[in-house]
């Protein structure tokens, strides 16, 4: 009676003794991973790019009068809104077509899909950020220049620094369906930076 209960239970996404809650959580996510992919990749792009935002602000906070909380819910808001909109569904068509563009039986694979990263798909994609961003902020055309003038090139050297070896890796070395996930768990801290520089 108790042992068919408790494997009802764990069958049906509930957290045991015999399953913590983690391992549950993370069947959950694998399941929905493989019958909603966009979905799924998008959903935990908008949540980790929103706590990106969340963790700029409390690092911006450390060294200041713990008295005043400054915390705003609107940057992880549009921080939340470009990684649902833009992060899943462009990375994961990114990711998609960069293994069928070059397949890893091509001499210097790892190398050729690092460069198209790196060269094409990053200062695009880092673009876009800024002018979605910026177009969520309410601002005009010419904060936009001035932003992209004093910001995008700062932003997109430093996306070169940080985000190279990690982008080898999760290219070469992780199985196609996490590299969305992989990246967006990079991007916790790279849109922390992200948040600073816009500020």
């Amino acid at each position: 009676g108790l042992q068919q209960l408790s494997f009802s239970l764990m069958m049906s996404g509930y957290s045991t003794p015999d399953r913590p809650f983690y391992r549950v959580l993370l069947h959950q996510y694998l399941f929905l991973l493989k019958k909603y992919p966009i979905l799924t990749k998008s959903i935990t792009s908008g949540i980790l790019s929103g706590l990106g935002n969340v963790l700029s602000q409390i690092m911006e906070q450390q060294g200041k009068d713990p008295n005043v909380k400054n915390l705003t819910f609107d940057g992880p808001v549009r921080f939340g809104v470009f990684g649902l909109v833009f992060t899943g569904p462009l990375s994961h068509y990114f990711y998609h077509y960069l293994d069928k563009l070059i397949p890893s039986n091509v001499p210097y694979s790892q190398i050729k899909r690092l460069l198209l990263d790196r060269l094409m798909f990053a200062p695009l994609f880092l673009a876009l950020f800024f002018v979605v961003i910026s177009l969520l902020e309410g601002s005009n055309l010419k904060s936009l220049k001035d932003k992209m003038k004093t910001g995008y090139w700062t932003a997109l050297k430093m996306n070169w620094k940080v985000w190279t070896i990690f982008q080898f890796i999760n290219i070469n070395y992780v199985p196609a369906q996490f590299r969305v996930l992989f990246a967006n768990l990079v991007a916790l801290f790279w849109y922390a930076y992200l948040a600073s520089i816009k500020r």
